[in-house]
């Protein structure tokens, strides 16, 4: 009975996605059975069941309760269920495995494969990462090169491990025959200790250093190992020396990395080095439209109110892994208890994420906060004189504690020396307009934000 609904389920994947990643990922899928709410996989490798368990768990288990049975979540256990054959390779992660054919056929690749949804197509590009999407394409246009290496940077879930894909995908589809290998900075020292214990060092080196593109993420794990950054900072010369491209990515910049010997740290500064910032408001809102379309395409039918996006986009500020995480959840709540999306619903289903998002800035820090940016003193924000000098200022502050607090107009208005709440609702109305006229307003509001928000 379970072996016919995963069939019917196989069927249904098979229709909504393209041959290759039905054949990538979801044919690898062996499933065993259903207990507890939760259908069980073997897959080949721990890599596939993570990627499978991120990418498409959402329509593995509606497919299920369409079929008639119900999963709440999926679990995949590691078993080499194709003996007989070989395990099957995403086409876009070719190039890195070709890079590792020297290393031994006894050893697991040396790279890592690349995620051929995460394009320059599907990056969503705004304010805070124009910089680095930009960088990211001269590279992957595969002419001279200009500055070696790249580095991006940035906190969690804002698009940096995205862009390196994307650069590796531009790659492979504009000059395939280049050999590219995408590792992380865990898999760069996994696989050196091993080819140490299995006395493999030179067949290590020549696979590292015989690539034309080298991607390495989190490189701030590299910190504190000294054999790991002396043998990557050797590798590092011989592909730059090369006029191989070196690209990498890590949390922080490379001065900041803790632990990184001064010789690797200069090494890593000498190319160019692009910080993609926190998101605002408007980049959000343009991942979330972006990822609409996708959902709605996985449960067709479904439509979500005016408002939702924005809402969302306004409450959940942390990095885009998270609001993306949402709008799946937010998805595969409403087509299960079957109605369409609005704020209550959405309030309701995302309460977890919600409150962990919840912004506890209050509107004495804005004061303060605005005050010091703008070298004013905060009796004269607040007090009754009109000059402009303290008036823009005071709108400014406004503006942020109507959209960073829950304060009320008229409470806002009352911490404001007393203020009526159209005096707020004006000074509201009157940033908002010069945001999108004004550079300069609109570079202190983000700034400010940031400040507001760390």
């Amino acid at each position: 009975m379970s072996d016919d609904v995963w069939g019917h389920v196989l069927a249904d994947l098979e229709k909504d996605m393209s041959k290759a990643k039905f054949q990538s990922w979801i044919a690898s899928l062996s499933f065993t059975e259903i207990q507890d709410r939760v259908a069980r996989f073997d897959v080949p490798t721990t890599f596939i069941g993570n990627y499978v368990d991120q990418h498409f768990s959402d329509q593995i288990i509606y497919g299920f309760n369409r079929a008639g049975r119900a999963v709440d979540r999926l679990r995949f256990d590691v078993n080499a269920i194709r003996r007989d054959g070989p395990v099957p390779v995403p086409p876009a992660a070719t190039t890195a495995r070709t890079a590792t054919a020297d290393f031994g056929a006894d050893m697991d690749p040396l790279g890592l494969p690349i995620d051929p949804n995460l394009t320059f197509d599907s990056f969503v590009v705004g304010k805070p990462n124009e910089l680095a999407h930009a960088a990211a394409r001269r590279v992957a246009e595969g002419g001279p090169v200009t500055f070696n290496p790249l580095f991006l940077y940035s906190g969690v879930g804002l698009g940096k491990t995205h862009l390196m894909h994307a650069i590796a995908n531009e790659l492979a589809r504009r000059q395939p025959e280049l050999r590219v290998l995408y590792m992380s900075a865990e898999r760069f020292m996994y696989r050196f200790i091993t080819a140490l214990r299995e006395r493999k060092m030179m067949e290590f080196k020549h696979a590292l250093r015989s690539v034309d593109i080298l991607m390495v993420d989190d490189v701030q794990f590299m910190g504190g190992k000294d054999s790991t950054q002396e043998e990557f900072f050797h590798t590092f010369n011989a592909l730059v020396d090369a006029r191989k491209q070196v690209i990498l990515s890590g949390d922080r910049a490379p001065g900041e990395i803790k632990d990184m010997e001064d010789r690797m740290r200069s090494r890593l500064q000498c190319g160019l080095i692009v910080d993609l910032h926190p998101t605002d408001f408007e980049l959000r809102l343009g991942v979330l439209q972006s990822k609409v379309a996708r959902q709605q395409e996985i449960y067709p039918g479904l439509t979500i109110a005016p408002g939702v996006l924005e809402y969302l986009a306004h409450k959940i500020t942390s990095n885009i892994r998270v609001l993306e995480g949402a709008l799946v959840r937010l998805f595969a709540h409403a087509s299960l208890v079957g109605r369409d999306i609005d704020l209550e619903q959405a309030q309701d289903c995302l309460s977890d994420i919600l409150r962990a998002n919840d912004r506890k800035v209050s509107v004495e820090e804005i004061q303060r906060k605005v005050s010091e940016y703008y070298n004013i003193r905060l009796s004269d924000m607040v007090g009754p004189k009109r000059v402009r000098n303290f008036a823009r200022p005071r709108q400014m502050a406004m503006y942020l504690s109507k959209t960073l607090t829950s304060r009320s107009l008229p409470d806002i208005g009352r911490r404001f020396g007393k203020r009526d709440h159209t005096t707020v609702m004006h000074g509201v109305k009157r940033i908002d307009e010069l945001r999108q006229t004004d550079s300069q307003i609109a570079d202190d509001l983000e700034i400010l934000r940031r400040a507001l928000e760390q």
